[in-house]
């Protein structure tokens, strides 16, 4: 099985190393391709320091770099992830996005709600913006997948990130069939022509988790709906480039798939499991 790993983060926002010790171990880990995918800027105040800044060009300009460097051993793309909360678009330079989910917005408060910074937060989101309602916060968190699914990112990012700390169903119960129709709805809004679903790790990585997201009958699904799996790392540091791997491609065959997706500058193509 050849492997890409292309949701990554560096010094440049939350990551703990440089771009350049992230593409080097992943060309190490024999990935065929590299994605640079820093955190886009975004305005919420526990995100300065953690996300991109407001001019990403010294950024893209690495990245551009590693290109070079590495070009005829390891393809290197410049991408971002784009949080649903960002205030600037998509940039034009970037060969691929990721759409994904941290914070919630209460229009009534005028303030921000982070579902994966710890448990805490969670806690602070349920009670402040959902009275309590562990279903409704659910609900809610999904809406805004649904949201950012209907812009047809290239990933659609960790899309059930709101159990990233629901370890023993500390907040909610994840086999409830109204939260996994809120997840199913969430997944329906995708398109499978245009999207790719990432089977991520990077919970498994920090300790949060002991599977990768998402849930089992959210792949399901979307084989049934015709969509196609990448397997990312969401490495936010080089000894996590490719993290549970084989965990993940597991995963993905429990659901029935028997490829998934590596991202290359000829655009996404199908590899064996």
């Amino acid at each position: 099985m050849r492997i890409c790993t292309v949701h990554t983060h560096s010094t440049l926002c939350d990551g703990k190393n440089t771009l350049a010790e992230m593409a080097r171990a992943a060309f190490a880990a024999g990935a065929v391709t590299f994605g640079a995918s820093g955190h886009s800027h975004t305005d919420i105040p526990w995100d300065q320091g953690n996300v991109l800044p407001e001019d990403p060009s010294a950024y893209r300009a690495e990245v551009l770099r590693l290109r070079e460097e590495y070009r005829g051993r390891m393809e290197v793309l410049p991408g971002i992830e784009q949080d649903s909360q960002s205030s600037q678009p998509v940039p034009d330079w970037a060969a691929y996005w990721i759409g994904s989910v941290h914070n919630l917005y209460d229009p009534r408060t005028r303030q921000y709600h982070c579902v994966d910074w710890d448990a805490d937060h969670v806690a602070a989101c349920l009670r402040e913006m959902f009275g309590g309602d562990a279903l409704a916060m659910a609900r809610g968190y999904f809406a805004d997948v649904a949201a950012m699914a209907r812009r047809r990112p290239t990933i659609l990012g960790h899309m059930d990130l709101i159990v990233k700390l629901n370890r023993d169903g500390r907040f909610f119960d994840e086999a409830d069939p109204a939260y996994r129709a809120a997840a199913l709805e969430a997944l329906h809004a995708a398109d499978p022509d245009a999207t790719l679903l990432e089977i991520n790790t990077g919970a498994m990585a920090r300790g949060y988790r002991d599977t990768p997201y998402p849930a089992l009958f959210l792949l399901r699904e979307w084989r049934a709906m015709g969509g196609r799996v990448i397997l990312t790392a969401d490495a936010h540091s080089a000894a996590g480039i490719v993290h549970a791997y084989d965990q993940a491609a597991e995963l993905a065959r429990a659901a029935g798939f028997r490829e998934h997706t590596l991202l290359t500058v000829r655009g996404p193509m199908p590899d064996f499991l």
